[in-house]
């Protein structure tokens, strides 16, 4: 059984009671995670669920012609894998490691049954959901209306949000992939943020200088999805 400390790494686990903790901890499996670890594929079988702690998994849509965009990310604060208590079973998109890290993985009988009893579990899962759903959307909105260099933002705040440094690991070809976009759309957002002083960019590793100078230069984006998390989840935003 995990010690007690340990599910603090991830905030839906921190939140449990020690009944549904009691119930859940023997069956959690820690793993690490690599940089651009593909978890899942579009179409398969939801045999396990991740719990992130350290680590953050990007959900992309992969196209017939090979190319692909980010829908939503997953880090601490949630889950990969809501297809499974939704009634989907296997997965709808492309899970791949964003941010290399820790995570719990948990079978999915054991999920589906503390589910099914309807209790703070299962509420807590749905809102969470509509969490999550809130960001799949707004990334659609963002992507579509806002500059590479607001989305650049959007996504670096989103992923400061879960994680314990202000240092990224992730090549701005990765990034042009997560983006739906080419990587000299990227290359130039990167070096307008740099030369304005709020990133440091080299060799893969994104440094942020400056947070409030990024909330500044974001859309709007960012605080809808990060507004609603706080609402649906209110225990999470202390954490």
């Amino acid at each position: 059984m995990l010690k007690e400390d340990h599910r603090t790494g991830n905030h839906l686990l921190a939140v449990l009671d020690e009944a549904e903790w009691a119930r859940i901890a023997p069956h959690l499996v820690p793993v690490e995670l690599s940089l651009g670890q593909v978890i899942y594929e579009a179409g398969d079988p939801l045999d396990h669920v991740y719990f992130p702690s350290t680590s953050i998994v990007s959900l992309l849509y992969v196209l017939e012609s090979g190319a692909s965009a980010e829908i939503a990310i997953v880090g601490n604060e949630g889950i990969v894998g809501i297809a499974l208590f939704m009634g989907g079973e296997t997965m709808p998109n492309r899970a791949v490691v964003q941010s290399a890290g820790r995570a719990y993985r948990l079978n999915a009988d054991v999920l589906k049954g503390e589910f099914h009893r309807a209790g703070a579990v299962q509420r807590l899962l749905l809102r969470y959901t509509q969490a999550l759903i809130t960001q799949m959307a707004q990334t659609a909105v963002c992507n579509r209306h806002h500059s590479i260099d607001q989305q650049l933002c959007r996504w670096l705040l989103l992923s400061l949000d879960r994680l314990t440094s202000n240092e990224l690991t992730m090549t701005q070809e990765l990034i042009a992939n997560m983006l739906g976009v080419r990587r000299a759309g990227v290359t130039e957002a990167a070096l307008k943020l740099q030369d304005a002083g709020l990133i440091h960019y080299s060799y893969g590793r994104i440094e942020v200088l400056d947070r409030p100078g990024l909330e500044l230069r974001v859309c709007e984006c960012y605080r809808v999805v990060k507004r609603e998390c706080e609402r649906l989840l209110p225990n999470l935003k202390a954490m």
